[in-house]
């Protein structure tokens, strides 16, 4: 493995982003987010916080086994085009980093990501699990209500920030929460930020039901404890199996 490969996501990696279900470890879920098939190994390595370095090239290598990824094929148009890219970057120390930093911010990057975990608590005879639902959409949360309800769940609806803070203040602690990321007067990863420090809370299962969809968005989601990432428009199938998926209820 040389540092200045390029490498690209398989079909089968694809389903993996795609299949509202992962069990990849976060640092092998990190890599293959930001694998795009035009920066080099060394270029992604510029946007990664020194704890998931540490395990670049054990997540590279099992992301390989598993036929998540694999080395671009050479394009001899796009290496001319790249080695005067590269001699130009010796004039600007800066421009591999934006490289980096724009594959990030580039929207349109859709995935159904949501982590296995264990089962959550057992339920009493009559009992519902409970969920909040944060978003300022009202139609689209009357709309996905409706299926948790289907599912059997007790559903809570927020599309503000008093609202957020109202219902996170009501009984019962939810046994999970949706939540967007763009409401109106609050910030959706400020909110999830709060949801893992608050006591009573941490442990709740957090799915991102968002539209912001770059790659930067999903791994700041699932760096602050997201344990799913579903991109907008929604699919309900993909959303329920991601509901099933973080709640162990397989």
């Amino acid at each position: 493995m040389q540092y200045n490969d390029i490498y690209t996501v398989t079909s089968k990696g694809r389903e993996e982003l795609r299949g509202a279900v992962t069990t990849l470890s976060s640092d092998e879920l990190d890599l293959l987010v930001r694998i795009d098939g035009k920066l080099t190994l060394s270029q992604i390595q510029l946007g990664m916080h020194e704890s998931t370095m540490a395990g670049f090239d054990r997540a590279l290598g099992s992301l390989i086994r598993l036929g998540l990824v694999e080395q671009a094929e050479p394009d001899p148009f796009a290496d001319s085009l790249q080695m005067h890219v590269s001699q130009f970057a010796l004039m600007e120390d800066d421009s591999e980093a934006e490289a980096c930093a724009a594959s990030l911010a580039s929207n349109n990057y859709y995935v159904r990501i949501a982590r296995t975990r264990p089962p959550v608590r057992r339920l009493a005879p009559g009992e519902k699990y409970s969920a909040i639902l944060v978003d300022d959409e009202a139609p689209l949360a009357k709309f996905l209500s409706h299926y948790l309800i289907y599912e059997g769940f007790d559903v809570r609806i927020a599309g503000n920030r008093d609202e957020v803070v109202a219902e996170f203040r009501k009984p019962p602690v939810p046994d999970l929460v949706l939540l967007d990321v763009v409401l109106p007067d609050a910030d959706g990863f400020d909110i999830l930020s709060k949801i893992r420090a608050h006591p009573r809370l941490k442990d709740v299962p957090v799915i991102m039901l968002t539209g912001k969809s770059s790659r930067e968005a999903v791994l700041k989601g699932l760096s602050r404890g997201a344990d799913g990432y579903i991109t907008k428009p929604v699919e309900t199938d993909s959303l329920l199996q991601a509901v099933r998926t973080v709640m162990g209820l397989h």
